[in-house]
């Protein structure tokens, strides 16, 4: 699937080709940090499969609970996160950040990593009033 998206305020934009059953859930508490939110939400692919199209990404490095260093790729003017990406490479290495997505709409997770540090409360949000808009 091709897709392309944007930081929140446009100085980056991207074009990628997915396939959309790699959408994940990430429950770490590096995620949980690096978002201010119970979990992020990405799709991996590979490296090649990313294209810039305009701008570039601020890099921060962060070694996680693995071992492995994972790059955060961010725009430095709004501070969006955009990419992920490790030292080596690989299929698997790249992940697009689901909330820069355009057509986000159109993929759902289908499956969740490092469910230990998931918040006990995120399942369970049925019963939480709700309204269309603030």
């Amino acid at each position: 699937m091709r897709i392309d998206g944007q930081c929140h305020c446009g100085a980056v934009t991207y074009q990628a080709e997915i396939d959309p059953e790699r959408v994940s859930i990430c429950h770490c508490t590096d995620c949980q940090a690096l978002t201010g939110s119970p979990y992020r939400v990405t799709v991996i692919c590979a490296a090649e499969q990313v294209r810039l199209t305009h701008g570039a990404p601020k890099v921060y490095g962060k070694r996680g609970d693995n071992g492995r260093v994972r790059f955060q790729h961010f725009c430095g003017d709004c501070g969006s996160p955009l990419f992920t990406s490790g030292e080596h490479g690989g299929p698997d290495d790249w992940g697009i950040r689901w909330g820069s997505i355009r057509q986000r709409g159109e993929l759902t997770p289908r499956r969740q990593v490092w469910c230990r540090s998931a918040a006990p409360w995120v399942n369970d949000l049925s019963g939480l009033p709700t309204r269309p808009k603030e």
